[in-house]
């Protein structure tokens, strides 16, 4: 009888794993600040370095054409001196708080019906979003050939306008700067909303049908709260675009009647172009950057903006 002998391997010795670095989720995917260097750099030379100048300027007497000579804080004191500068500031944030209550509604309702699939939607709202296309001096321009008191809308609809002349009173001529800026402007926050509405998942719309909510019990208690982000986001850019406009004011009343629509960027224009006193003009425009700062830095700060975090931030 043979007897067979088996010969038996050695246990191999343990497979040491490496151990996989452990990683923050927040830096996944989030580049380095040389991605960010070109944009810096660019706002640094057309942003920060102008800004410095009209900062220095606003402590400076020049009239365009001499050397600049130093007055410390009289153009500061001559500007809030001056009643209509206080009567602009007034009349921006009146421009502005109009502007706000106008956009904001019709660019939501506007935004999520775009969002949807409804029969004809993309057309309408590339025929729509036309105003975003065009310049705000050609619409300013078209809006005052079409209300001219003589020979516009107002001059064949005196049933509607009275003597047609919307622009004598600075109730109307300030209802025309909000209307106008309101058509123009308002496409853009569409476009805000209707891609924060197309982003809000599905499953939160299910769940609410199946707890029995309707269209509009979906409306107030799923979309306007996934909102909240993209209306912060468009009530500031509302509000820095309200205190800076400039344009408008010009071509459709040049601040008249009287001084009743020198909003401050026009007072700033009339300062700084007209009485050629860029000191004063450079104040100005320096105060409007202040408030736009301090008003935009109030609502993130009361909205609890700054402490909002989405899941894919930095991806």
């Amino acid at each position: 009888m043979t007897i067979q002998k088996t010969r038996v391997r050695p246990a191999a010795p343990p497979v040491k794993r490496r151990r996989t670095p452990t990683t923050n989720v927040a830096d996944v995917g989030r580049p380095g600040f040389i991605w960010a260097a070109p944009a810096t750099l660019f706002f640094g030379a057309f942003a920060i370095v102008p800004l410095i100048m009209v900062v220095v300027l606003s402590f400076m007497s020049w009239d365009g054409i001499g050397d600049p000579e130093f007055t410390g804080f009289d153009n500061w004191r001559r500007v809030f001196d001056d009643p209509v500068m206080i009567k602009s500031i007034w009349l921006s944030l009146l421009l502005t708080a109009l502007g706000v209550l106008l956009q904001t509604p019709l660019s939501i309702m506007l935004g999520v019906w775009a969002a949807g699939n409804q029969k004809n939607r993309a057309v309408l709202s590339a025929v729509y979003f036309v105003p975003l296309l065009l310049s705000a001096t050609a619409v300013s321009v078209v809006w005052r050939a079409l209300l001219d008191p003589n020979f516009g809308v107002p001059a064949e609809a005196t049933w509607l306008f009275g003597d047609g002349n919307l622009f004598g009173e600075q109730a109307t001529a300030i209802g025309v700067l909000a209307f106008v800026s309101t058509w123009q402007f308002t496409p853009f926050h569409t476009l805000i909303y209707q891609g924060a509405a197309r982003a809000i998942p599905q499953v939160l719309y299910q769940a609410a049908e199946i707890d029995g909510a309707g269209r509009y019990r979906q409306f107030f208690h799923v979309t306007l709260p996934q909102l909240r982000n993209a209306v912060m986001t468009s009530m500031i850019l509302m509000v820095v675009g309200g205190l800076t406009t400039f344009e408008t004011v010009l071509i459709l009343t040049q601040g008249g009647p009287g001084t009743d629509t020198t909003i401050s960027a026009y007072y700033m224009y009339e300062e700084a172009f007209k009485s050629f006193d860029y000191g004063a003009g450079a104040t100005v425009a320096l105060v409007l950057v202040l408030a736009a700062t301090a008003i935009s830095l109030i609502m993130v700060r009361l909205s609890g903006y700054d402490k909002m975090r989405s899941t894919t931030e930095g991806l």
